[in-house]
């Protein structure tokens, strides 16, 4: 287990006991309070709560955003409206002109947003291929400001060693950006392997229940904390109260959760490694996520609807099992051309594994499968 370095409390202990204390002045609730209160009184001129407007600081989505920041060992988190909302949050602290390096593969969502920064705000992107440390070095030129990745990459799973890549930005000085969303802080803490930003869909694992919208930005230097505190509450996508109170309640069973979609995706990629009906499993080593290729005689439309427990949507990091087919969903608005290049095939299934018994699991992909042959 790990310790967090703010209180030496072990991870699990500190989400267990998460907004737990917060209104021992008032009631002693266990659970944190939701105020909805847009408004707050001032005793007098000069005289403040802390609290003034709900877009700069609010007290549910405070409590939810100091244990983010306690997770991920950072100095502040944000919590925001959607996974988008907290990557349009990072690049509010680039400019015109600026050059961002990405990793080669990538969420099709991000893809989207960096066409639209390129083509109206006059950015600037080259692409790494996340692997070859010396082709990094050599991509950064006076104008790049900033690496963003994501580890593992969705939808092929490739893996990035954070930390070698965290010498190759520390050295160029520039900042290193991880879309921590498919391991979470239970499984790898970028800012203690040297990066200096973490972006999650909190949509996802965090909250974990395909109930709740939420991105979260969590920053390692003070100074990019102020500089992202100052550009939200400008822009204004903070997440509400009873969203952050859901998140702050669903991140207490994080630690059990993620073990249990470790273990099924872990027992499911043995069987399908062993089905003559898949070509080939893709599969990081830990978490809950896998992809795999379709055989070649298996009618991808025919499997989706054979399915019986596991169901056809677009997300993941659920209780729920769902599959996902990044070619027509989550990277449809990438070229053909580019989503051949990255192996993100017609026949490319994304599992997001859940918590149901992976026996249930293992007979429904066998039994979809086997009606799926052509």
């Amino acid at each position: 287990m790990t310790k967090s370095t703010t209180d030496q409390l072990h991870i699990e202990t500190l989400l267990a006991q998460a907004g737990n204390r917060t209104d021992d002045d008032k009631t002693g609730a266990i659970s944190a309070p939701i105020y909805l209160s847009t408004a707050y009184r001032h005793a007098g001129l000069g005289q403040s709560t802390g609290f003034d407007y709900p877009r700069e600081a609010q007290p549910t989505r405070c409590i939810l955003e100091q244990t983010l920041a306690q997770l991920e060992h950072g100095v502040a988190a944000f919590a925001l409206t959607s996974g988008m909302a907290a990557i349009q949050l990072v690049f509010t602290l680039f400019h015109s002109g600026d050059r961002i390096i990405v990793s080669d593969d990538l969420y099709g969502g991000s893809y989207r947003f960096f066409d639209l920064l390129h083509d109206h705000y006059h950015l600037e992107f080259a692409v790494w291929d996340g692997q070859d440390q010396a082709a990094l070095a050599q991509l950064i030129d006076d104008q790049t400001v900033a690496l963003w990745l994501e580890t593992p990459s969705n939808p092929t799973m490739k893996v990035i060693d954070i930390a070698a890549t965290a010498k190759t930005t520390q050295a160029q000085g520039i900042k290193l950006i991880v879309d921590n969303t498919f391991y979470t802080p239970l499984i790898q803490k970028p800012l203690d392997l040297g990066a200096d930003i973490v972006v999650h869909s909190a949509t996802k694992y965090l909250a974990g229940h395909n109930d709740v919208l939420a991105g979260a930005v969590v920053a390692k230097h003070q100074a990019d904390a102020d500089a992202l505190e100052f550009n939200l509450v400008t822009t204004g996508a903070v997440l509400d109260p009873f969203d952050a109170w859901l998140l702050l309640r669903s991140l207490k069973t994080l630690p059990l959760r993620i073990h249990q979609h470790e273990a099924n995706a872990q027992t499911l990629v043995k069987t399908l490694g062993q089905d003559p009906h898949v070509d080939k499993v893709l599969y990081p080593g830990r978490g809950g996520m896998i992809s795999f290729y379709l055989a070649e005689n298996v009618d991808v439309d025919q499997f989706l609807r054979a399915l019986k427990v596991i169901s056809f949507a677009e997300s993941l990091g659920g209780a729920e099992s769902l599959v996902t087919v990044p070619a027509v969903q989550t990277h449809a608005d990438l070229t053909e051309e580019a989503r051949q290049a990255k192996g993100i095939t017609p026949n490319l299934i994304r599992l997001s594994t859940g918590l149901e018994n992976v026996a249930d699991l293992q007979a429904d992909l066998a039994q979809a499968l086997a009606a799926a042959v052509k």
